[in-house]
């Protein structure tokens, strides 16, 4: 492997740049606590392993490659990211309607892990993202498998690291900002962003 400290360094930077992620885990993590944050960060994490094993084993370009499994994946992402989004909306509905302590404890039965390894799985830009990133930092003439293998699981180390300390400073505020009013706003703002990636997901053309 070829410039690993490089490696490092440019993956951290692309980390903490928002995306679908840092929506969930902070609409999670503000809705449920540290523990819901968590487990959506776990849930990602399961996701980049996945596409991880996807690169070593070539399967990621079969998706690339393939128009129509492509679009699948494309549109299916989109659509879930867009039902978190709505989802989220809907909750400050029901807050307004049955209170915030009733909306909490239905957050809290909701599978976080699971919306965490969806939302990543399903976006086929981290598979394009892990072909055109990590093939820069392969080493010729070695075992492209290993290499592969280990870059994922330290780009997948790496984001779980810097979502701990992000879910620590967002439940911070979360009890820090008592007022109602200030979390429905932060909410809304975290489904509209949610909302607005399943549509830019979805207009995403095939690289």
């Amino acid at each position: 492997m070829e410039n690993y400290s490089l490696f490092i360094l440019m993956s951290i930077l692309l980390i903490i740049l928002p995306g679908p992620d840092t929506g969930l885990i902070t609409q999670n993590t503000l809705a449920a606590g540290k523990q819901g944050g968590m487990k959506t960060v776990l849930g990602s994490a399961g996701g980049l392993m996945i596409h991880t094993l996807a690169v070593t084993l070539g399967l990621s370009s079969i998706l690339v490659k393939s128009a129509f499994l492509f679009s699948i994946f494309k549109y299916v992402g989109a659509i879930y990211l867009i039902y978190l989004g709505i989802i989220s909306l809907w909750s400050l509905r029901r807050k307004a309607t049955d209170g915030d302590e009733t909306s909490e404890n239905v957050y809290k039965h909701k599978s976080h892990f699971f919306q965490g390894f969806l939302t990543n799985v399903l976006n086929p830009k981290v598979a394009v993202f892990f072909l055109t990133f990590l093939p820069q930092f392969v080493k010729p003439g070695t075992g492209a498998f290993w290499q592969f293998l280990a870059m994922g699981l330290t780009y997948t180390v790496l984001t779980v690291i810097w979502f701990f300390f992000y879910i620590h400073f967002i439940n911070w505020i979360r009890a820090w900002m008592k007022k109602p009013s200030t979390q429905r706003v932060i909410q809304g703002m975290t489904g509209v962003a949610l909302l607005g990636f399943g549509v830019k997901l979805a207009l995403e053309k095939q690289p």
